[in-house]
């Protein structure tokens, strides 16, 4: 009688059961298959700048995203256990419990996350064998017109051979698992309050009012994309700053992978053949893949993404006045426009791509601070935090990084056009008005 073979799916920001490629091997060569989240404390300790890495708004959005990818696992007849402790400390025990012959997870490229599963890899059982494989982009690495090491320094040259030369796969469908594969769990999801946090509720003028989780992302799309067809206009309205409809607001579930960049290329594809594409289906797709150039530009610059002087290796006399952070942080600077975005941030986990744009220039470019510093608050504050995109940006910005330009925000120009009648600062800045 032929022995039964046990995979164990290890999910960090992977938060999906459709289109993910660790989910799907795992179902497709093991007869049984487990899975497991790690709620690691060193997420939610300080950072060397004195921020939280992960403060309230990402916290609840992680919860939410976990609970929904448990039920939906529930679905497959996968049984989803929560640990609170540090994946190495947590996951070779669980594996030698379980009687595990491997353990499927997403494969990562930057520093911090690199060592954890090396810590875990290095506890494991030899028995163990280990499935790695990249599941955060648009353009797989295997697809693309590349050699890692050979990315170009600037977006443009990327994107024009990646348009050219690149293919997006195709999505890959959950698995469903036998009834007998499912065993009840004894471990439950925690309140934010088991995190460190107080609970809290949204400003009823959030332009992010949504929850997380792979429903709620699928929900999000078929909204945005099929029943107000706002993508149609999403080059015009992009550069909006009120309201949840002048961007597509997928970021935060695409940080979570709660939803894949595949899976919305693809849904991108059926709304042009259905209404027709333009140049703001073009541009939704551009984004995708600046998105997926600065996760390229990490998979190449690796440590260097984090250091000061960025992936120029550009000296700058850098400060780091306190009392100038804690103006910036709590929107008490000189620049009304900044002042606002800064306290949407704030208030709301949330600020928009010109928002931050502005900021980080007025930060790094005006203010002269240590740019590693305004990236460590955004890290912590954003909802739609990611490693590769916030730190490219921010070094873009500071001059450190892919911008050949090296270009400056003129804040109050930025202001006038972009929020010509002030309703944006008046929002923030004098919420009692509206």
């Amino acid at each position: 009688m032929q022995s039964t073979k046990t995979a164990i799916v290890w999910f960090t920001n992977n938060l999906r059961t459709y289109n993910n490629r660790a989910l799907y091997n795992a179902c497709l060569q093991y007869d049984k298959v487990i899975a497991v989240y790690c709620f690691d404390p060193n997420l939610y300790e300080e950072t060397q700048f004195g921020f939280k890495k992960t403060a309230k708004y990402r916290a609840k959005f992680t919860l939410e995203s976990v609970e929904e990818l448990s039920n939906n696992l529930k679905k497959l007849n996968i049984s989803l256990f929560l640990c609170y402790e540090h994946p190495s400390a947590f996951l070779p025990k669980f594996c030698l419990t379980y009687k595990a012959d491997a353990l499927f997870y997403q494969k990562e490229f930057t520093d911090e996350e690199e060592q954890i599963i090396q810590s875990v890899k290095s506890k494991l059982p030899e028995e163990i064998t280990t499935h790695e494989s990249y599941d955060q982009f648009l353009f797989d690495p295997e697809a693309i017109p590349f050699e890692i090491e050979k990315i170009p320094e600037v977006f443009m040259a990327f994107r024009k051979k990646v348009e050219k030369y690149g293919v997006v796969k195709e999505e890959l469908l959950p698995i469903t698992k036998p009834e007998s594969n499912y065993i009840e769990v004894g471990t439950k999801l925690p309140a934010l309050q088991d995190l460190g946090f107080q609970d809290f509720s949204m400003p009823i003028h959030a332009a992010f009012p949504y929850k997380g989780g792979e429903n709620q992302a699928k929900n999000r799309l078929r909204d945005y994309f099929f029943k107000t067809k706002k993508l149609a206009f999403y080059k015009k309205t992009r550069n909006g700053l009120i309201g949840t409809d002048y961007s597509s607001k997928f970021s935060p579930w695409l940080a979570n992978g709660c939803i894949s960049a595949q899976t919305i290329y693809w849904e991108v594809k059926k709304f042009e053949k259905e209404y027709g594409s333009n140049q703001s289906t073009y541009w939704f797709v551009f984004e995708l893949l600046w998105r997926d150039y600065f996760k390229y530009i990490a998979l190449k610059h690796k440590n260097n993404l984090f250091k000061i002087e960025g992936i120029k290796k550009a000296n700058y006399d850098w400060k780091d006045d306190l009392s100038s952070i804690e103006r910036w942080i709590h929107g008490e600077t000189d620049e009304p426009f900044v002042n606002a975005n800064m306290i949407e941030l704030k208030e709301t986990g949330w600020m928009s791509n010109r928002g931050r744009q502005n900021v980080a220039s007025y930060f790094s470019k005006e203010l002269l601070l240590d740019w590693r510093i305004g990236a460590a608050y955004f890290e912590s504050m954003l909802i739609d935090y990611d490693v590769h995109s916030n730190y490219g940006n921010w070094q873009y910005v500071a001059g450190v990084g892919n911008d050949p330009r090296d270009r400056k925000f003129n804040i109050k120009l930025q202001a006038d056009k972009y929020d010509t009648n002030g309703n944006y600062q008046r929002l923030w800045l004098q919420p009692t008005l509206f």
